[in-house]
């Protein structure tokens, strides 16, 4: 009995230890970041420690080996919100966010978890790492203002008032350099799973993660969530690799301002209204993708540019700024997506470019391998 114990302590041991070191290295504009780099690794014990960590100056590798209930623990607020889609038991209603959001829509009351409404201001050259599937965040999100040399991996953030719009998000970015964010899970949101602010970020990289958007209350009342992927920054440059993005239906992404995206070997699957949208200047190449049950790829009044590598003679255009002939996308049961945009590809000179895979192997291999506990 006792040589079993320690037998079970001694694994638990080694897993955490072996859990304290980033796995691979980032792809696609955020290549070079190393985080908290060599220092010694800390865990936090509770939700103070946590705060602590990531908002200290100091470099650090944090472990996250528990559940980090933030929920309450800034007390809860009553108030009165509205009802923007009616007040069904699946409806979203809404809290007014900063005081005047909700307009003339029908006004009902809210009670909502403070703490979910606003992120934890995370510093720069910070190593965020989850162990195995515990590694959990909930009721609050991340925040990276201003910031740079941030790696976070392995973790699942959850549970942000994910009744009410403006309930929280879960990753948000606003002038930010070199942040690297993997295998994680996002889940049950008031808002949006990633949020880019209009102050210029670059050299992000969002690989391998799993944006769930299954949901009891959704803007649409019908178990899809719609706010997905907000990116509205001036000359924000994202890398969007291997991740999967399923049940939702809308704004995957909001591809927006002057936003380069590279949007490379996704799997978008059981999307009930559009994957990408965007209102002004955005520019996006999506190769390697798969569009799996996707009801509209793109909106028809996208303002921006898109490369899609529709044919043989779109994707050799793209060879001069990748150094290769961009990848086909798979569309199965879904929406047309024939764009050959190529007047913004300049703008991948001198940064580094994600390789590429078949979209048949993105839609073998992403669905097994996206989100937390999958390393």
């Amino acid at each position: 009995m006792k040589f079993t114990l320690y037998l079970s302590a001694l694994t638990a041991l080694l897993t955490s230890a072996t859990a304290q070191k980033v796995s691979g290295s980032a792809q696609g504009f955020a290549q070079g970041v190393t985080g908290g780099g060599s220092a010694a690794a800390v865990t936090p014990k509770n939700i103070q420690e946590l705060v602590t960590y990531l908002t200290d100056k100091t470099p650090r590798v944090i472990v996250l080996d528990r559940t980090y209930d933030f929920i309450g623990s800034e007390g809860t607020v009553k108030e009165k919100g509205c009802a923007p889609w009616k007040t069904g038991a699946g409806c979203q209603l809404a809290i007014n966010a900063a005081g005047n959001w909700c307009g003339d829509n029908p006004k009902v009351d809210v009670t909502y978890s403070k703490a979910g409404t606003s992120g934890i201001n995370v510093a720069s050259d910070k190593t965020i790492i989850g162990v195995g599937n515990k590694g959990i965040i909930k009721g609050k999100g991340l925040r990276f203002v201003n910031v740079k040399n941030i790696i976070v991996q392995n973790i699942h953030i959850t549970n942000l008032n994910p009744q009410y719009v403006w309930g929280g998000d879960a990753f948000t970015f606003s002038g930010t350099s070199k942040i690297w964010i993997d295998h994680c899970t996002t889940s049950l949101l008031g808002r949006q799973h990633y949020v880019f602010g209009r102050d210029k970020s670059t050299g992000i990289t969002l690989s391998n993660n799993h944006i769930d958007g299954h949901t009891q209350w959704s803007a649409g009342c019908d178990g899809y969530h719609y706010w997905t992927i907000e990116m509205v920054g001036q000359g924000d440059q994202i890398t969007l690799q291997n991740n999967l993005i399923e049940h939702t239906a809308g704004r995957g992404p909001a591809l927006s301002a002057t936003t380069f995206l590279h949007a490379v070997n996704n799997v978008w699957r059981d999307i009930n209204g559009h994957a990408i949208e965007g209102d002004t200047a955005g520019k996006g190449l999506f190769e390697g993708n798969v569009f799996q049950n996707v009801k509209q790829v793109v909106v028809p009044d996208f303002k921006g540019q898109l490369n899609s590598c529709p044919d043989n003679a779109a994707a050799s255009a793209t060879q001069q700024y990748l150094g290769r002939v961009c990848q086909g996308n798979i569309f199965i049961s879904s929406g047309a997506f024939n764009r050959k945009d190529t007047g913004f590809m300049s703008e991948f000179k001198g940064l580094p470019i994600a390789r590429s895979t078949q979209a048949t192997t993105a839609q073998s291999k992403v669905p097994g391998n996206a989100g937390f506990g999958r390393i």
